[in-house]
């Protein structure tokens, strides 16, 4: 199939053809004639995979026909709920991109930045909204946002939301909107949760669901480095430095983490940022910025700050930890190897984390390569397949030792002059 097999407007066409989209991937396939249909839709994709594109381009197709001239008054006809700030930049950036032939205008809205350019904008008028529930319900109280004309609500990245708590601002937000409206709901995972809202918010939806999360993309080559949880700064310098790795994402559990990090690559010579939840928006912006225009090397991140992240021709994804949940580390993979493109996975993983290497292996059906033979392995005596979670038999612990030591921590001299109750 072609997009122009779509029936879209020549405005459409026109944007799509510039960027230089020929064939709709697979979720744009199924989801595009639905929503032009003005059907509720559930869809689950994972990351990569044109999520953004399959609600934008129909949306966009329905609402220039009922915009009409960029002098009519404006109204929020679609609002675009997601859970993070780059997430919410990236869909406008789309919207932006897909409607620059039509008087569609957008904005986009998000906490953390001054609201005053959010609000200007608002009372000028605006046909789509994007925006975080925080700032949303936040400017809804003060009166800037009126969504009695909406006609789409489209709620993106649904497990996520549910995930960082944001569900009841969910409800809240669909309690504002008209029932007649056309509700899309996008999600990479389709928990019970999720299906639960999508039974309580959609009316008849239809889903479509393509490349489950459990899947890796094919073109990502994934390897496992094991090293002591200590040695993973210096396992990260050495692999940039000898590898001669550059534009390189990297994934920390922590915001610590992160920070820390990223001062050990610079003390190195290694131009490095992070972004996490305590940057600043604009703080976060130029540093992904910079990172694009490869004004620095590596970027690392944490999942939250990261979700939405889009980098074409992205090489290298570097787990610094281990997720410790496995659709998790298919999220963060699948930020390299997108549209056809080939990427490397790397991923260390410290003794403690072995549960959860064995979670993800379990979920993506896969044996992840072992690399053998860096400077940083397991200390010695320490098997990698030690169980993880059972305490040590201290019973017999003396039993077999050669030495005859005991493993008491308590000094001979203490022993000696321990008083005895007989």
């Amino acid at each position: 199939m072609k997009f122009e097999d779509l029936n879209l407007l020549k405005n459409i066409q026109q944007a799509l053809i510039e960027e230089g989209y020929d064939s709709p991937t697979p979720i744009q396939e199924q989801a595009i004639p639905i929503i032009l249909q003005d059907n509720d839709i559930v869809g689950c994709a994972q990351t990569g995979t044109g999520k953004t594109a399959a609600f934008a381009i129909p949306i966009l197709n329905q609402l220039h026909r009922i915009v009409g001239s960029a002098k009519k008054v404006k109204y929020i006809r679609t609002l675009v709920v997601t859970p993070t700030r780059e997430l919410a930049l990236q869909i406008g950036e789309s919207f932006e991109t897909y409607g620059k032939y039509t008087n569609v205008r957008q904005l986009t809205i998000f906490g953390g930045v001054n609201q005053v350019s959010q609000t200007d904008q608002l009372k000028r008028g605006v046909d789509v909204l994007i925006a975080t529930p925080g700032r949303l319900l936040d400017l809804h109280k003060q009166g800037y946002i009126n969504l009695d004309h909406l006609h789409h609500l489209v709620l993106d990245e649904a497990d996520q939301m549910l995930d960082m708590g944001f569900i009841n601002d969910v409800k809240k937000i669909v309690k504002l909107t008209p029932d007649n409206r056309q509700t899309l709901l996008f999600s990479a995972t389709m928990p019970m949760a999720i299906r639960e809202l999508a039974d309580t918010f959609l009316t008849n939806p239809k889903y479509v669901s393509v490349t489950p999360v459990s899947s890796t993309a094919e073109r990502v080559k994934q390897q496992i480095y094991f090293v002591d949880k200590g040695d993973k700064r210096k396992l990260l310098y050495h692999l940039i430095r000898n590898e001669n790795l550059s534009n390189v994402l990297v994934f920390t559990r922590t915001k610590h983490g992160a920070d820390n990090a990223v001062r050990a690559l610079k003390k190195n010579g290694i131009e490095a940022g992070a972004i996490h939840g305590d940057k600043s928006q604009n703080a976060r912006v130029r540093m992904l910025d910079a990172f694009k225009n490869k004004e620095i090397s590596v970027l690392v991140a944490t999942d939250i700050a990261a979700r939405g992240i889009d980098i074409e021709n992205l090489p290298y994804v570097i787990n610094f930890d281990l997720p410790n949940v496995p659709e998790t580390y298919v999220h963060r993979i699948g930020r390299t190897g997108r549209a056809g493109n080939e990427g490397t996975a790397i991923s260390f993983c410290s003794r403690d984390e072995l549960p959860y290497l064995k979670d993800i292996e379990k979920l993506i059906r896969l044996k992840i390569k072992v690399i053998d033979g860096h400077p940083y392995p397991y200390a010695e005596g320490e098997a990698a397949e030690k169980p993880q979670g059972q305490k040590p038999d201290r019973r017999n612990s003396n039993k077999g030792n050669s030495t005859g030591k005991s493993n008491s921590r308590k000094s001979e001299a203490s022993k000696k002059n321990k008083k005895r109750w007989y």
